[in-house]
């Protein structure tokens, strides 16, 4: 009664806005796509939507599906990939999330050893899941979460691959450049670079200037680490990083890092995967080679 291609129907449907532009995302006729769907009503016994003049609205029938859909659609897509990369002698895809902004660079190091000692692994990074990994796990979208801030729930498991401080990033010539740390207070008078993600999940926020109810004189946003520390080195602003990444930098941009106040920011960076996949031989070789990577966040 209910097959695959319904569930594809309701999402591009709902996606696209038309009968006639999800027919031809899904390379059907509009009169096959609109008669499959009726008959499907008609077994069912209820409408899946309602017509608003040229417009579709799903019913609460409708809804239903459609989140049905977008649950179980991601998983026999996997089915199908995975089927076919045994059918080929392949391994798998190893399909990574990242939730953490400045890991990119970390990951590639590690990505570079991993591809040479798993040659039939292939290895995908989704960086449109940041902030949203959590979702993308549950949805078998992604195989492998990198996240400074795990949400532990049945079904999940978060190992932690390393430690790091958040520090703060200030040119040479900066006033406080031979401090050894700084007050949030200082920075009411300073303008903030950081990557453009919300405010509640950035660490310099949450756990340095709201906790002490102060916010920078400006807060300006940057998309990549490279202009961030190139506008830092300029004396444009100051940001706060892990230091791991910033010592990457500081010898060529002659950059200085300060401790987030008296004690520090301590954060650490884990992997995330499905409770049931853990003992996936290629997937647990790459959580180890994160783990032992320490050279790499000295």
């Amino acid at each position: 009664m209910l097959e695959r291609i319904h569930l594809a129907i309701l999402l591009e449907v709902e996606k696209q806005g038309s009968l006639t532009a999800a027919a031809e995302v899904l390379h059907v006729t509009q009169s096959a796509l609109s008669h499959s769907m009726k008959r499907l009503e008609q077994q069912l016994g209820t409408a899946l939507w309602l017509r608003e003049g040229r417009s579709l609205r799903l019913t609460q029938a409708g809804q239903y599906l459609h989140a049905v859909a977008q649950r179980l659609l991601p998983q026999l897509d996997l089915a199908e990939a995975r089927l076919r990369q045994f059918a080929q002698g392949e391994r798998g895809t190893l399909r990574i999330g990242m939730e953490c902004h400045p890991c990119y660079q970390w990951l590639l190091k590690i990505v570079s050893g991993y591809l040479a000692q798993w040659p039939l692994v292939d290895v995908d990074v989704k960086q449109k899941f940041q902030f949203g990994g959590i979702g993308a796990l549950f949805g078998f979208e992604i195989d492998l979460l990198v996240t400074p801030d795990p949400l532990h729930k049945p079904g999940l498991f978060f190992e932690p691959v390393f430690d790091y401080e958040q520090v703060l990033v200030v040119h040479k010539d900066h006033p406080w450049a031979n401090q050894e740390a700084v007050s949030p207070q200082q920075l009411t008078e300073e303008t903030l670079i950081t990557y453009p993600v919300p405010v509640e999940r950035l660490d310099i926020y949450n756990l340095f200037l709201l906790p002490a109810k102060v916010t920078p004189r400006r807060h300006k946003t940057i998309e990549t680490t490279d202009i961030m520390l190139q506008m830092v080195a300029s004396g444009r602003g100051v940001t706060a990083l892990p230091k791991w990444l910033v010592t990457d930098y500081a010898p060529h941009l002659q950059l200085r890092t300060l401790r987030l106040g008296a004690s520090g920011i301590q954060k650490h960076i884990y992997l995330g995967t499905r409770e049931a996949e853990r003992d996936i031989d290629y997937l647990q070789s790459f959580i180890a080679m994160a783990r032992n990577a320490k050279s790499y966040t000295a």
